[in-house]
């Protein structure tokens, strides 16, 4: 139980600043003897509570950001269901497949993001101006990363800020912000799902969720505080951990 709290609290402070906290989460609990599928439910599930701590954490950031939260949280929240309802319809294999493959893209699009985003907000500028919002390919992705999202979830806050970071001329500090409520959005969604239709071990659950409203603060304080450049970093760090995380497996 102990070890379930403190994997809690951890996946909540790395969900809050980056995302992939489940990487901490998910094999804890199979490590303590949770099925796999029971554990993968019961995280997503456990997740909700510090996601939304850390969202709150991040309040500062999000003003201003209203209509951009919820032009792209419609874009969540639909990938959100799809995930999680391919979490429950089809072999764990047939998505899995993809995994690796996407978190190293979304480590490569952070760490090259700057320059790949002068260069598209350039093109849009000459087709006159960047959309507040980016453009319609960062409703679609972000409805793509959704998917993943509800499906399993490491590593997805990894791929957002990659995405986001492209396609919107914003601080990386207030897309972290944005991206803290997506994630919200994704994880509540599949958590309900998962509820009705899915095996909760509603003590798991419970440990994990009181140690990520923890964490989620303890993330937000952190992660504000890093300037671009270490949360680039941090951010391709721990999604090149989540990719090993996958091949090793």
């Amino acid at each position: 139980m102990f070890a379930v709290f403190l994997a809690g609290i951890a996946a909540g402070t790395i969900n809050t600043v980056v995302g992939s906290g489940t990487l901490i989460t998910f094999p804890t609990l199979l490590a303590v003897g949770v099925p796999p599928v029971t554990a993968n439910v019961s995280n997503t599930v456990g997740l909700v509570p510090g996601s939304l701590s850390g969202a709150v954490g991040y309040r500062r950031e999000l003003r201003g950001q209203r209509s951009r939260v919820i032009r792209l949280g419609s874009a969540s929240l639909l990938g959100g269901i799809a995930g999680a309802v391919l979490l429950l319809a089809l072999p764990a294999e047939a998505f899995n497949a993809i995994v690796p493959a996407l978190i190293g893209i979304g480590c490569v699009l952070v760490l090259f993001q700057p320059a790949i985003a002068r260069r598209v907000a350039a093109r849009a500028e000459s087709r006159g101006g960047v959309p507040e919002h980016g453009a319609a390919w960062v409703w679609v992705l972000v409805f793509v990363t959704g998917i993943y999202g509800g499906y399993f979830g490491a590593a997805q806050g990894v791929l957002l800020m990659a995405v986001m970071g492209i396609g919107i001329q914003e601080s990386l500090q207030r897309l972290n912000g944005t991206k803290n409520v997506l994630a919200l959005l994704v994880n509540a969604v599949a958590a309900v799902i998962f509820m009705f239709v899915a095996d909760v071990d509603w003590a798991v659950a419970g440990l994990i969720a009181l140690g990520a409203v923890i964490g989620g603060q303890v993330g937000a304080t952190v992660g504000r505080r890093l300037p671009a450049l270490a949360l680039r970093i941090f951010i391709v760090v721990v999604g090149v951990a989540a990719l090993v995380a996958f091949l090793v497996d």
